[in-house]
C-alpha cells in the first residue's frame, strides 16, 4: 500500500492549543519527556531566533485497526476528549515548549547531573538584542520562586519575583508570549512603568528596545510555524511501526513489541505483565533444572512464535491461504489469537527445551547455535504436541530438520519466511504428508569450512561441539562424560588438542591448528594438564596424575573425540589432522542424514593436503 502523507507549516501556537485541550496527544507506548535544562535553553533559542528545529509527525486517530491508547503531553494534564492526532515524532521538542512557553506552571525537568529542578525561563532583553551574544545566553532557566541565587542560595544575585522587577531589570517571562491578553497585560506595564520615569533619556532608550525586542523576538516567536507531517487514519499499522524505526534515531527503536502491547491495552490487557510471566515459564524458572538455555527468547520472538502458529493453525482449518509471520503479521496479531494460542505455544518452548536438552546435547544458551531456529521449532511442538513428539520418528524428522539448519548455517539473516516454510514442511513430513522439505533439501556443508570455523561465535562450529557431546566424548582426566547432568556439574569449554604453543613452535599453520578440527570439549583440570605441551608428552603427565589410570583406558577417552590415538602420541599433527577432519565430516553426515559433496574435490585437497574421502 502506497502511504500519502500530508505536510503543512502549522502555527506553533495552534499546536500548542491543540495539545492543552487534547485534542493532539501521544500513543501510550511513547517513552516519557527526558529533556533536561540546558536542551530546553537550547530550543528556546532556535525558536526566538526563528531557526528551523525539524518537522512533527503525526497519525490521524481514528483506525479501527490501530486501537492505541493514548496520554496527554507531560505537563497538559488530563482530558476527557479523544484526541484527533498522535503524535508520531517531536514529543520532547513539542512538550518542552508547552512546558516553557506556553503553561503557567514551573518546568520539572533536570540538570545534565540529573538533578531535579523546577524552573521558569526569561529572556534577557538586552541581550536578545545585542549582535555579539550568543543567543542561549540570553535564555535565563529562573528557580520556581524566581530568584537566581548563588553561594549556596545565601546571596540573591537576580530577582525577578514581581512585574516591576522584571520591567526593571528588562527580562521578559517566556510562558507569556501565546497567551494574548497576558501578553499585552505584561508589554502594557512595561511601556507605562518607562513612561513615568523621570529620565527622558532613559525612557526613550528603554521603549526603542522594546519595541525593536517586540518586533525581533516576539513577533518571531509568536509568528513562529513547523511542518507538520500527517498519516492520514488509513495508515496500516506496520507502516506506523516503520515510521517510529525511521524516525527515533535519538534513542532506543521501537519495538514490535512495544506496538502490540499499545494496542492491546485497548482491550484492558497488559501485555508487558503477561510477557514477564510468559519469560519465566519459558526459561523454567522454579525448574528442578537449571539452565539459561532458552533465556534468550524475548518478548519480540516469543510473539512471532505465536503468530507463526496461529497462522499455520488458520492455513490448516481453511481460515487463511498462506501461513505468514513477518513484521506485519505480528503488528495485525489480534488480541483475541494471542489470548487463544499463547498456552500451546508456551508448551511448544517447553517440549523444544527438553528436545535439545535430551536428544541434541545443547544444554546452555552459549551452546545454542541458532537463537533464531527455536521460533519454528517451538511453533512445531506446540502444533504437534508433546506425546507426537516423542515417538521416534518424529524425533528423527525433528533432529534431521534441526541439523541442517545449523549445519548448513541457514538462519543468520531475515528468517520470517523459512519459518513458514519450516512449520509446513516438518509437520507435513511427521503426517506422513508431502513435504517439500525446503530447509533439509537445500542444507549444504562444505569440507573446507573445518578450516574457517576457528571460533564459538558460528551455529556451524556450536554445531559440530554438540555433536561431539552426542558421540558421548570423555573428559581425558576424570571419564566425566560430556552429557547433560555432568554439564551441570562442571563446565566444559573447548581447547586445542594439539596446544597453540606446540603447533607456533612448530610452525604449524594458524588456519589448521586453531580450526575446529583441532579442538575439543574438556574440563579446565585437562586443559591445565596440557599446557603447552607436545601431545607424547602430556599424555605421560596425565598418566601419572590419575591414580590407577592404564594407557588403554585413556586411549578410550581421547578416542571418544574422534582423534586417532597413536597419531597423537607420536605428535604426527598432519596424520591426526586428516584423520579427525574425515571423522567430523562422517559426524555432519550422519546429522545431516546427506552426504558432503566436496570431500575429495580439487579444492578440498588443495587445503588440506589430502583427500577427506
Amino acid at each position: 500500500m502506497v502511504i500519502a502523507p500530508s505536510s503543512v507549516d502549522t502555527n506553533l501556537s495552534q499546536l500548542l492549543l491543540e495539545a492543552s485541550i487534547g485534542k493532539i496527544q501521544l500513543p501510550e507506548f511513547q517513552r516519557d519527556w527526558t529533556w533536561d535544562d540546558d536542551r530546553i535553553r537550547g530550543i528556546l533559542a532556535s525558536l526566538s531566533q526563528g531557526y528551523p528545529m525539524g518537522a512533527i509527525m503525526r497519525l490521524q486517530y481514528g483506525n479501527p485497526d490501530i486501537k492505541f491508547r493514548y496520554r496527554t503531553l507531560e505537563g497538559v494534564g488530563r482530558t476527557t476528549g479523544i484526541p484527533e492526532f498522535l503524535i508520531l515524532d517531536g514529543q520532547q521538542r513539542l512538550t518542552s515548549m508547552y512546558q516553557a512557553v506556553y503553561d503557567n506552571k514551573p518546568v520539572r525537568t533536570v540538570t545534565e547531573k540529573k538533578v531535579k529542578i523546577s524552573r521558569f525561563y526569561y529572556l534577557d532583553m538586552k541581550k536578545c538584542l545585542d549582535e555579539n551574544e550568543d543567543r542561549v545566553e540570553a535564555v535565563l532557566s529562573i528557580p520556581e520562586d524566581r530568584k537566581l541565587k548563588e553561594n549556596f542560595d545565601r546571596d540573591i544575585v537576580l530577582d525577578l519575583s514581581d512585574r516591576q522587577k522584571e520591567y526593571d531589570q528588562q527580562f521578559f517571562p517566556l510562558n507569556l508570549v501565546f497567551h494574548a491578553s497576558e501578553l499585552t497585560d505584561w508589554c502594557t506595564g512595561y511601556v507605562l512603568h518607562y513612561a513615568m520615569l523621570g529620565d527622558q533619556e532613559k525612557r526613550a532608550k528603554a521603549m526603542t528596545m522594546y519595541n525593536q525586542f517586540k518586533s525581533d523576538v516576539i513577533d518571531t516567536i509568536t509568528g513562529y510555524k513547523l511542518p507538520v507531517i500527517t498519516l492520514d487514519k488509513s495508515t496500516p499499522r506496520e507502516a506506523v511501526c516503520k515510521v517510529f524505526e525511521n524516525v527515533n534515531t535519538g534513542g532506543v527503536p521501537l519495538t514490535v513489541f512495544e506496538l502490540v502491547t499499545a494496542s492491546y491495552a485497548t482491550q484492558e490487557f497488559n501485555l508487558r505483565d503477561d510477557w514477564v510471566k510468559c519469560r519465566a515459564f519459558i526459561r523454567g524458572e522454579g525448574d528442578t533444572l537449571n539452565t539459561d538455555l532458552l533465556d534468550g527468547i524475548d518478548e519480540t520472538a516469543f510473539l512471532t512464535t505465536v503468530t507463526l502458529y496461529t497462522s499455520y493453525v488458520k492455513k490448516v482449518n481453511g481460515v487463511s491461504g498462506m501461513v505468514s509471520c513477518k513484521k506485519r503479521d505480528v503488528l495485525g496479531l489480534p488480541y483475541e489469537d494471542y489470548e487463544l494460542n499463547k498456552t500451546a505455544v508456551l508448551q511448544g518452548y517447553r517440549i523444544a527445551r527438553e528436545f535439545l536438552l535430551k536428544y541434541q546435547y545443547v544444554f546452555r544458551q552459549r551452546d545454542l547455535p541458532y537463537t533464531t531456529q527455536l521460533v519454528p521449532l517451538a511453533a512445531i511442538c506446540a502444533y504437534l504436541g508433546k506425546s507426537k513428539c516423542n515417538e521416534p520418528n518424529t524425533t528423527k524428522i525433528l533432529t534431521r530438520w534441526y541439523w541442517c539448519g545449523i549445519l548448513g548455517e541457514m538462519y543468520g539473516g531475515a528468517n520470517e519466511t523459512k519459518y513458514a516454510n519450516d512449520i509446513e514442511d516438518v509437520v507435513n513430513e511427521v503426517m506422513g504428508k508431502p513435504s517439500l522439505n525446503r530447509t533439509v533439501n537445500s542444507a549444504f556443508f562444505s569440507s573446507n569450512r573445518l578450516l574457517t570455523l576457528q571460533t564459538r561465535l558460528s551455529a556451524a562450529y556450536k554445531g559440530i561441539m554438540a555433536l561431539l557431546y552426542k558421540e558421548h566424548c570423555r573428559d581425558f582426566m576424570n571419564d566425566t562424560t560430556i552429557d547433560l547432568v555432568n554439564s551441570m556439574v562442571e563446565s566444559p569449554d573447548i581447547h586445542h588438542i594439539f596446544p597453540q604453543k606446540y603447533c607456533e613452535d612448530h610452525h604449524i599453520k594458524r588456519q589448521k591448528y586453531n580450526s575446529i578440527v583441532n579442538k575439543t570439549p574438556i574440563l579446565p583440570e585437562t586443559n591445565r594438564a596440557i599446557g603447552g605441551d607436545a601431545p607424547s608428552i602430556y599424555t605421560k603427565r596425565i598418566l601419572k596424575k590419575v591414580a590407577g589410570l592404564k594407557e588403554e583406558e585413556l586411549r578410550s577417552r581421547i578416542e571418544s573425540h574422534l582423534v586417532n590415538y597413536d597419531e597423537l602420541v607420536a605428535d604426527d599433527f598432519d596424520s591426526y589432522f586428516i584423520d579427525r577432519a574425515k571423522k567430523l565430516l562422517d559426524l555432519i553426515e550422519k546429522a545431516m542424514g546427506k552426504k558432503v559433496a566436496d570431500r575429495g574435490a580439487e579444492n578440498t585437497i588443495d587445503q588440506f593436503g589430502s583427500s577427506l574421502e
